[in-house]
């Protein structure tokens, strides 16, 4: 076990931090963020990087001997990225003394398995409560108090208007990355999330006295002025709130911006942005990755205190813009179906989309989507070790006993009978698999405009997307198959409760003026009309099926005839005997 006592380098203060010594310019070789095009890119080890990756349960990576037989099983499923938790509790038992076991045990693992990491700083804050502070911290309410509701009562969340709840955070985080630097020579560690899903529940805002005090007090120029030069592009519900209550320049909250829930949750977004772009500052003085909130997406009709009030939502994405420049993007935690609003919702031109958290049943056609529309630099499912606990015994040992560039096909196809939920979670890592193989090419085109992606529905009209010299209307095509004779007295089914319709993800990429790359999790079809001057129709000249090694396309079958419906139609996935999931169609014009 390792105990280490910190010698405290970050100062900090209630107005802000300095660090000593200075920093030096950072190391090319860390994880970090650069532009191209319209597109911003994760680079790691001086290059693109596409994080196909998954979010561990929050207790999996507190045992190293839980985690053993976890490792081999992420890479079986395709991932070259792990979101894991480091839990305050765990690392700082006692005040000042470290015990980096686990984290030096999952960058060990990580090196050896060839995955890379993101750590989740599980500090003051995990899902609006204050649940993984040391005893020290949380046992503690007068030294580390807690914010309080209307009836005066303490909730079990630490609050952003205490110095020593701050201090004591950024120490630890601080304390975290500067081990990182000094251990992880591979430079496994490539991205860290700053607290999890950070707000208040129970109330709109903090009602404790320090709260109070601050409630009073004027609207931070800083916040003002920024306010002010940016009129035109701030979030349209925060500029109405703002102007319902006059546009003023300089007052109290609820004078500049109403006396509503809605200044409750801008007055805590901005602290607690304060508070966690503070902490993200002293670890970054350690070691500058790449640092990212994740969001408990709010339900429609909910108001704050239902859900985390203060968190870093579209509606108060301003605040946290301004509050937190330590902080290098925001995230949504996306476990609901209008999937594709709050990813346009969150990517904007000034920061990536990354999707820490999604329903990994679901994550098997929304990662195309993700990849091809929104130039993503990465996607994770949640709980994704759940998946070798719920997969019918001995599936998985199977996955990783034929592990070879394709064997996730081989058992949908030819395996033993499995239920959905476990053929969606084989389908994740097929879709993986098809992703990682795309990954050259994708980050190759992003921010160039060559690429989309698109979600399609069983039962719903073709959707049309403009991409290159033509339309693709594409739509989702279930596999035919003979249907099953049914013994003759055998009672019909009882008709099928409601269910979600099935859904397939696709994602196109532009290669040349009348040539595409197709890729889908799932059966679609999809036809092509010109977009440009010319010959009107459109004609197939080719469509391969195949696969990329290295970057280099290698060509499976010719595709034609029936499975082309006489050059008409490009089918992913479909047909009696499946087509590939990437093909190469080559288009011509004639009148």
């Amino acid at each position: 076990m390792k105990i280490r006592t910190a010698l405290c380098c970050i100062f900090l203060s209630w107005g802000g931090w300095v660090a000593v010594p200075a920093q030096a310019q950072p190391d090319s070789a860390i994880a970090h963020l650069r532009k191209q095009g319209t597109a911003t890119q994760l680079i790691v080890d001086g290059k693109p990087f596409l994080m196909l990756a998954g979010e561990l349960r929050n207790s999996t990576t507190s045992s190293l001997e839980f985690m053993k037989p976890v490792w081999s099983k992420l890479v079986a499923l395709h991932l070259n990225t792990v979101l894991a938790a480091v839990q305050w509790e765990l690392m700082e038992p006692k005040e000042g003394q470290f015990d980096f076991t686990l984290v030096d045990a999952q960058i060990r693992a990580a090196q050896s398995n060839h995955l890379r990491l993101v750590f989740l700083w599980f500090g003051s804050w995990k899902n609006g409560a204050s649940s993984y502070p040391p005893i020290w911290v949380k046992g503690n309410v007068d030294r580390f108090p807690r914010a309080k509701r209307k009836d005066g009562t303490s909730t079990d969340t630490l609050s952003t208007f205490s110095a020593a709840n701050l201090d004591a955070d950024s120490h630890a985080f601080a304390a975290l990355m500067r081990h990182v630097k000094e251990t992880d020579s591979s430079h496994r560690v490539i991205m860290i999330q700053v607290e999890n899903e950070v707000g208040l529940l129970g109330d709109s805002r903090d009602r404790s006295e320090a709260a109070d005090k601050a409630f009073a007090e004027p609207v931070p120029k800083e916040l003002l002025d920024y306010m002010t030069g940016r009129k035109e592009t701030l979030y349209p519900e925060f500029r109405q709130a703002w102007e319902a209550a006059g546009a003023k320049t300089s007052g109290t909250w609820e004078q500049v911006f109403g006396k509503t829930e809605y200044t409750d949750e801008i007055f805590m977004a901005w602290n607690y942005a304060r508070y966690v772009g503070r902490v993200a500052a002293a670890g970054k003085a350690e070691y500058p990755v790449p640092m990212y909130v994740n969001t408990w997406c709010s339900m429609g009709g909910q108001t704050p205190g239902s859900y985390p009030s203060g968190g870093p939502l579209p509606h108060v994405a301003d605040l946290w813009k301004v509050g937190a420049p330590s902080i290098d993007f925001r995230s949504p935690d996306l476990h609901s179906l209008n999937f594709s609003d709050w990813v346009d919702w969150y990517h904007k031109a000034d920061f990536p989309l990354f999707i820490p958290e999604a329903f990994h049943a679901t994550g098997h056609y929304n990662i195309f989507y993700v990849f091809g529309q929104h130039d993503g630099i990465g996607f994770s499912p949640f709980a994704i070790d759940e998946l070798f606990f719920t997969m019918e015994p001995g599936i998985m040992d199977e996955l990783e006993r034929r592990f070879s560039p394709n064997p996730i096909d081989d058992l949908l196809f030819t395996g033993p009978t499995k239920t959905r939920i476990e053929l969606a979670d084989l389908a994740l890592a097929r879709s993986y698999d098809t992703i990682a193989r795309l990954t050259p090419l994708i980050l190759e085109n992003q921010g160039k405009g060559k690429m989309a992606g698109a979600v399609v529905i069983a039962d719903e009209p073709p959707q049309k997307i403009a991409l290159g010299n033509y339309i693709l209307a594409v739509n989702f095509a279930p596999i035919r198959r003979d249907p099953v004779p049914v013994p003759a007295g055998v009672p019909a089914p009882a008709p099928a409760p409601y269910r979600i319709p099935d859904r397939a993800g696709v994602l196109f990429i532009a290669v040349g003026p009348d040539e595409y790359i197709a890729a889908s999790s799932g059966p679609v079809n999809v036809r092509f009309s010109p977009n440009t001057p010319g010959a009107p129709i459109a004609g197939i000249d080719s469509i391969e099926e195949g696969t990329f090694v290295d970057g280099r396309w290698v060509p499976g079958r010719r595709l034609n005839g029936d499975e082309s419906d006489s050059d008409k139609t490009i089918r992913l996935g479909g047909g009696v005997i499946p087509n590939g999931r990437i093909q190469r169609v080559k288009l011509y014009r004639y009148r």
